[in-house]
C-alpha cells in the first residue's frame, strides 16, 4: 500500500468521530457546552398583535427560556389550529393558541397534542356566523337548505352546530362545506357558499367587507374557550420549558389587559397587517377583556363536554374525548416553586 493511500485512510478515520460529534450537537438535540440539553421550541408566529407579538419583539420568551437551554423559533402558519395539524405531526410546530374544538378534532385523528392552559371567556363577539348579502340569509333559521363554510372538526363547525342546536334546527338541514379559513374566505367572497362560520381576523375582515353577522359565539352560548396547546412529546420531555413559557405568557397577557393599546400594531403601524379606525378601536376593547391563561379546572371539563357532545352527536368524531385525554397534567410535573411561578394555586 502506498504511503499516500495510508495517509488518506488515517485522515478518514480521524474525520468519522468528528462528523458524528457535529451531528450530535445539531439543532434541538444535545449539549450546548455545559451539559444542558437544548431545545428549539417552535411556536406559531403571532403576527402584528397580542402578548406573544410583544414577547417576540422584545425577546422576552428567549430571555426567560435561555437558562433552561431553550429558545424560540417562530413558525408562519395558515389561520386556524386545525390547518396546522400536519405541522405538529411532523414536529415542525410545538406550541400554538387554539380552542377546545380543534384540539378535540386533533385528538380524534391521533395528533399528539395536549392543552396545558385555558383562558376564561372573552371577546366572544369576535367569532360567529356571517352571511353573504346576496344569500338572503338574515338569521340562523334562514340557513336551512343553504351552504355554510366551516373548518372541519374545529371552531367553525362547532359554532354552526351549536347555533343550529340552539335554534332547534337539525344539523342535516344545512350543508356544511369543509374549508380551512383561507379557502373559506375565497369561497365566501365569490358566492360559492351562502354563509361562513368563522373567527378572529378572517371573521372581522369578512364583516368589514359587507358580510352580515347572524350569530356570534356570545349569542349562541359557546363553550369553546381559548387554550394553549403543546405537542405532547415536548411536554413529556421538557415540562419546565412549558411552565416557563406559560409564566411569560401569563405576565404579558396581564399587561395587555391593563394597557391593551400597546398590544396592537406591534411591528407595523401601517400597511396590510396594521389596524386603524373602528377595527383598531374594537381590537383594543377586546384586548382589555383579555383573561390570563391558567391551568385547567373542573369547570373547563364541563365546558369541554359541550364541545365533545356537539361533535359526537353529529358524527364529527367517532369517540368521545374526555378531560383526561385533552388536558395535560402539568401540575404533577413541576416543583412547588415552578407552580408558584405560574400561579397554579391562585
Amino acid at each position: 500500500m502506498s504511503r499516500r493511500r495510508q495517509a488518506l485512510i488515517r485522515i478518514a478515520f480521524a474525520i468519522v468521530p468528528l462528523v458524528a460529534l457535529v451531528a450530535a450537537c445539531g439543532s434541538g438535540s444535545d449539549g450546548d457546552g455545559d451539559g444542558r440539553s437544548s431545545l428549539v421550541l417552535k411556536v406559531v408566529d403571532p403576527g402584528n398583535s397580542g402578548p406573544i407579538a410583544i414577547g417576540k419583539r422584545d425577546g422576552t420568551f428567549d430571555a426567560a427560556l435561555a437558562p433552561l437551554g431553550a429558545k424560540i423559533e417562530w413558525v408562519n402558519t395558515t389561520p386556524g389550529f386545525s390547518s396546522m395539524l400536519k405541522l405538529f405531526n411532523t414536529k415542525e410546530l410545538d406550541v400554538s393558541g387554539a380552542a377546545f374544538s380543534p384540539v378535540v378534532g386533533a385528538l380524534s385523528k391521533d395528533v399528539g397534542v395536549r392543552i396545558v392552559a385555558v383562558q376564561d371567556p372573552a371577546g366572544k363577539d369576535q367569532s360567529g356566523i356571517i352571511a353573504a348579502p346576496a344569500s338572503g340569509v338574515r338569521s340562523v333559521a334562514d340557513l336551512v337548505g343553504k351552504r355554510v363554510a366551516v373548518n372541519p372538526a374545529a371552531k367553525g363547525e362547532y359554532i354552526l352546530l351549536k347555533a343550529l342546536a340552539q335554534a332547534g334546527i337539525p344539523a342535516d338541514k344545512v350543508t356544511r362545506v369543509p374549508l380551512q379559513q383561507k379557502d373559506a374566505a375565497s369561497a365566501f367572497a365569490t358566492g360559492k357558499v351562502d354563509a361562513w362560520a368563522s373567527f378572529l381576523v378572517p371573521y372581522q375582515e369578512a364583516k368589514a367587507n359587507g358580510g352580515i353577522e347572524i350569530a356570534t359565539e356570545q349569542s349562541i352560548g359557546s363553550k369553546d374557550n381559548s387554550v394553549v396547546v403543546f405537542r405532547t412529546e415536548v411536554l413529556d420531555k421538557h415540562p419546565d420549558v412549558a411552565a416557563k413559557y406559560l409564566e411569560v405568557l401569563q405576565g404579558l397577557t396581564a399587561q395587555q389587559h391593563a394597557n391593551p393599546a400597546e398590544f396592537e400594531n406591534v411591528f407595523e403601524k401601517s400597511g396590510p397587517r396594521a389596524l386603524s379606525g373602528p377595527r383598531l378601536t374594537d381590537a383594543v376593547r377586546v384586548g382589555g377583556e383579555a383573561t390570563v391563561p391558567r391551568l385547567p379546572s373542573s369547570s373547563d371539563a364541563t365546558d369541554l363536554s359541550d364541545v365533545v357532545d356537539q361533535f359526537f352527536g353529529n358524527g364529527v368524531i367517532t369517540r368521545k374525548i374526555i378531560a383526561e385525554d385533552i388536558f395535560y397534567d402539568l401540575r404533577s410535573k413541576l416543583t412547588p416553586e415552578q407552580l408558584r411561578a405560574i400561579k397554579a394555586d391562585s
